[in-house]
């Protein structure tokens, strides 16, 4: 007997960022056996019994087909889950946000943290086209702080009474300011990537806050045989494994104001805090609403409970009693 087997060969990079070595390859067999000798399978299908019973040579012939299937389906299954991690990057790992909680807010210091971490780091490349700096007042600055902030930039407005633009001190409700005029200009500064706005970000990526935090703290080196080219960084989690982004936190990169330790971690934390807040900059007004109309209607169903209990008591404790008369 002979076994005969090809290889196929799935290329898992869609992105074109891997290169061609590192191609995953799945094991399939065309055929279990390849019998050479003519007079074996007749002898093997010849040793039946006179009641039709199937000999010990067609069983293990049976184990061995079935044993092969098995290999080829997990062959597979290991091929698809390659693939799909290089296609889409590594699952994200489930981290415990304290906002996620039912009745859970948002820690505002950490707000506080990650926007400066925003401002000092993220600023340069990335815009928050959806976010101005009224937004920030009660939730992680005062007014008076929030309009100093504002007053720092210069924001151009206009026209005025002769038909021309002018510049002019930001004011609370003026947008952050954008990195650069125009998508053209961001990827020629770039090496021709996009920095995405990061308004809706942990709404706009899958497993969001997970994803963000895990991209920030994951670069790399690259593993044997992986070779990454000029201008990308290796990143599991990314699709494709390269990303653009080169790694951009890093232990004392900012100095808290509140003395907090600028790890990388504490300050990955902070900036998606931040970023949690911009997406969904409702959030606890919504939970404390949902909470004040769960106690209403909770009262109502006592209330409801209550009468209807009170209505039917007196039909369900009648006693009806019938005279048969002959």
């Amino acid at each position: 007997m002979k076994k005969h087997a090809h290889f196929v060969k799935h290329d898992p990079e869609p992105f074109g960022s891997l290169p061609k070595h590192n191609s995953v390859y799945c094991f399939a067999w065309d055929s279990i056996y390849d019998f050479q000798a003519p007079s074996l399978l007749p002898a093997l299908l010849s040793k039946h019994g006179q009641d039709g019973s199937v000999s010990t040579g067609t069983k293990s012939l049976k184990v061995f087909s079935l044993l092969g299937a098995g290999a080829l389906g997990l062959l597979s299954c290991a091929t698809v889950a390659s693939s799909d991690e290089a296609e889409h990057g590594l699952e994200s790992p489930n981290y415990p946000w304290p906002h996620e909680g039912i009745l859970s807010s948002y820690d505002h210091a950490s707000i506080r943290r990650g926007h400066q971490v925003y401002q000092q780091v993220c600023a340069s490349c990335h815009s928050m086209s959806l976010i101005s700096y009224r937004d920030l007042v009660g939730v992680a600055y005062t007014e008076e702080e929030t309009k100093a902030m504002a007053a720092e930039i210069e924001v151009v407005d206009g026209p005025n009474d002769e038909g021309e633009m002018f510049t002019r001190p930001g004011k609370l409700s003026d947008r952050f300011p954008q990195p650069y005029a125009n998508e053209q200009a961001a990827r020629f500064a770039n090496g021709g990537a996009y920095p995405p706005d990061l308004s809706l970000i942990t709404k706009a990526r899958h497993n969001g806050q997970n994803y963000v935090f895990a991209l920030l703290t994951g670069y790399r080196d690259p593993p044997a045989g992986v070779m990454i080219r000029e201008g990308l960084h290796y990143n599991p989690y990314f699709p494709g494994g390269a990303i653009a982004m080169p790694k951009m936190l890093n232990d004392g990169a900012v100095e808290y104001e509140d003395g907090t330790p600028a790890t990388e971690a504490q300050m990955g934390k902070d900036v998606v805090s931040f970023l949690s807040w911009a997406a969904e900059p409702e959030m606890e007004e919504r939970k404390l609403m949902g909470f004040k109309w769960i106690f209403v209607l909770s009262l109502a169903l006592l209330q409801a409970g209550y009468y209807r209990r009170l209505k039917w008591s007196v039909l369900k404790s009648r006693k009806l009693v019938l005279n048969v008369v002959n």
